[in-house]
C-alpha cells in the first residue's frame, strides 16, 4: 500500500471537514453546537460500543493495547508541558492548551484504521476505551488545578465521560463473548452509521481555517508533540521491543493522531481562553493531513506487511 493509496482513503473524511467548512454560515454557532453535543452524548459512544462488541476481543488485546496508549499519554502530558514558558501567563488558559498534546480525534482514528489492510477498527475501539479515562484524569486535572472544580467534581465528570461508558461497555461485551441481541444492535448500528460524518463535518464547521497563518513556537511545540513525538515514540517503542502485527499498527496510527475536535468546548467550560484551544485544535487537524498518512504507510509497511 503506497502513501497516495493511503491518502485517498482519507481524502473522503478530509473532504467532508472540508464540506463543514463550506456550509458552516448555513446552521447558527448554537446549531453546530447541538450538533457535538449530540454527537459526544449519543452518536459516537454507539460508535464505540457497537466497533468494540461486534466481535470477540481477547483479553490479550487489551493486555498489549492499554499499556501502549498509557505510555503515549503520559508522554503527551511531559513533552506538551515543555510549552509552558512560550504560552500564555495563566495557567488555566495554558491548561486549555496544553490538553492538545494528547487527547485525540476519536473519529478519524476510526477512519484511519479502517484505511489500513489487515487492521481491526475493533482494536481502535480498545484503544480509545482504555484512552479514554487517562486522558480526561489527565485534561480536567490539569483544568482544574486552574479553576474550581475539586476532587469529587473531577471525579465525577470523568466518570460519566459517555465515551468512557461506551467504549468499557463494548470491551465488556467483546471480552465476554456474548452477542448482543439484534433488536438491540440494530438502532445502534443506524447511530454509529451517523457518527463520523457528522463529528466530521461539525469540525470543518467549526475550525479556524486561517489558524495556520498563527503558528507560533508555542503552538508548533504543541502540535509537534502530537502529529510527530508521540507516533516517533510508539514506533521507537515497537522496533525496540520486536513487536508487530494488528496492535502495534493501531497504536501508531492512535498516536498520530490529530487532537480532539472538542478540546476547546472543555477548555471554555472551565473557564479558559477558548479561542486558544480552538486555534491549536484547528491547526493539528490541518497538519494532519499531511502527518497522518505518512505515520499510517509506516503502520502498514513496517508492522501489517
Amino acid at each position: 500500500m503506497t502513501f497516495w493509496v493511503i491518502l485517498a482513503g482519507l481524502m473522503p473524511s478530509f473532504a467532508l471537514v472540508g464540506l463543514g467548512g463550506l456550509v458552516r454560515a448555513r446552521l447558527s454557532v448554537t446549531a453546530w453546537q447541538g450538533l457535538d453535543r449530540l454527537n459526544f452524548e449519543i452518536l459516537f459512544p454507539a460508535l464505540l460500543f457497537v466497533a468494540a462488541s461486534s466481535r470477540p476481543i481477547e483479553l490479550s488485546a487489551v493486555a498489549a493495547v492499554a499499556p501502549a496508549v498509557w505510555a503515549l499519554l503520559a508522554a503527551g502530558l511531559v513533552a506538551g508541558y515543555g510549552a509552558r514558558r512560550f504560552g500564555p501567563e495563566r495557567f488555566l488558559d495554558f491548561a486549555g492548551a496544553w490538553q492538545t498534546a494528547w487527547r485525540f480525534n476519536s473519529a478519524l482514528g476510526i477512519v484511519a484504521v479502517g484505511a489500513l489492510s489487515g487492521a481491526d477498527p475493533a482494536l481502535m475501539a480498545v484503544a480509545i476505551g482504555m484512552a479514554v479515562p487517562l486522558a480526561n484524569v489527565f485534561a480536567v486535572s490539569a483544568l482544574s488545578r486552574g479553576g474550581s472544580l475539586g476532587a469529587w467534581g473531577t471525579l465525577r465528570r470523568i466518570a460519566l465521560n459517555p465515551f468512557l461508558m461506551a467504549s468499557l461497555a463494548g470491551v465488556a461485551v467483546g471480552v465476554s463473548g456474548f452477542g448482543v441481541p439484534a433488536l438491540v444492535l440494530a438502532p445502534l448500528e443506524l447511530l454509529a452509521v451517523a457518527a463520523i460524518p457528522i463529528a466530521l463535518i461539525s469540525v470543518g464547521a467549526t475550525m479556524n481555517w486561517g489558524a495556520l497563518a498563527r503558528l507560533d513556537r508555542f503552538s508548533a511545540i504543541l502540535c509537534g508533540v502530537k502529529l510527530v513525538l508521540l507516533p516517533s515514540l510508539g514506533v521507537g517503542g515497537a522496533l525496540l521491543l520486536g513487536a508487530t502485527g494488528p496492535y502495534v499498527a493501531v497504536v501508531v496510527v492512535f498516536a498520530a493522531l490529530p487532537t480532539a475536535s472538542a478540546a476547546h468546548v472543555l477548555a471554555s467550560g472551565f473557564g479558559a481562553d477558548r479561542e486558544i484551544a480552538a486555534t491549536l485544535v484547528a491547526q493539528s487537524t490541518l497538519l494532519s493531513a499531511l502527518t497522518l498518512p505518512v505515520w499510517m504507510l509506516v503502520a502498514q509497511t513496517v508492522f501489517l506487511s
